[in-house]
C-alpha cells in the first residue's frame, strides 16, 4: 500500500504552516497527521540540512509518495531541488507539487518542467533578496536609522546598578538580565 506524506514549511515563526495543508486537503490528498511534516525555516537551508526533512527521509520509503504545495517549499535553489527530487526518485519515491502539472516528473518532459520551476523558484529568491537591499539602501540615502533602537533604558538601569555598587552577577538577578547582557551595557555611557 502507497503512503503519502507531506512536507510543509515555512521560513519564519511569524508564518504558520496550516494553510498549505489545508490547501492539501482541499486538492483531495487525505493524508494522516502524522505523516505531515511542518518545518520553520528558510529555504536557503539546503534540504538535507533541514532538521525535519532529514526526519522525513529517514520515514520515506520504496513505493511512497511525498506532496508539497509548491516546488519552493524543498527548497530555493534550482541544485538543490534537483538533488533532493533526484534523490527520492531513486529510492522509489514519487514527488508531487501542487504547482506543477499532474505528470510524471520522471520522464523527460516532467524534468524539463520541473527545471523550469525550480529555475523560476530561484529566481523570485534572487529578486527577493535584491528588492530588500535596494529597499535598505534608499532607507539609508534618507537618512533613516537601521537596526534594533539603543536600548538605553537598559543601559540607565545597569548603570544603576554598578553605581550602587552591584557586581554583575547580582545586577543581572536584580535586573532580571542575563550575564551577557549586563556585560554589553556596563561599560556604555547613557
Amino acid at each position: 500500500m502507497t503512503r503519502t506524506f507531506a512536507y510543509c514549511r515555512v521560513s519564519t515563526t511569524e508564518q504558520t504552516t496550516e494553510n498549505q495543508v489545508q490547501a492539501l486537503k482541499a486538492a483531495g490528498y487525505d493524508i494522516q497527521p502524522n505523516r505531515i511534516i511542518s518545518e520553520t525555516i528558510s529555504g536557503s537551508v539546503q534540504a538535507s540540512q533541514r532538521p525535519e526533512f532529514a526526519r522525513l527521509l529517514d520515514k520515506l520509503e520504496h513505493g511512497d509518495s511525498l506532496i508539497v504545495l509548491k516546488l519552493d517549499r524543498l527548497g530555493r535553489d534550482n541544485i538543490d531541488i534537483q538533488q533532493t527530487i533526484t534523490s527520492l526518485q531513486e529510492r522509489g519515491i514519487s514527488v508531487q507539487s501542487l504547482d506543477l502539472p499532474k505528470m510524471d516528473i520522471a520522464s523527460s518532459s516532467g524534468r524539463l518542467m520541473l527545471q523550469m520551476f525550480s529555475a523560476f523558484a530561484e529566481f523570485e529568491r534572487n529578486r527577493i533578496r535584491e528588492r530588500t537591499a535596494e529597499g535598505l539602501e534608499r532607507a539609508k540615502a534618507e537618512g533613516k536609522k537601521l537596526g534594533r533602537p539603543e536600548a538605553t533604558s537598559t543601559t540607565k538601569a545597569v548603570q544603576a546598578a554598578k553605581a550602587e555598587g552591584l557586581s554583575q552577577s547580582k545586577a543581572a538577578a536584580k535586573l532580571g538580565l542575563s550575564i551577557p547582557t549586563i556585560k554589553r551595557h556596563w561599560n556604555k555611557i547613557a
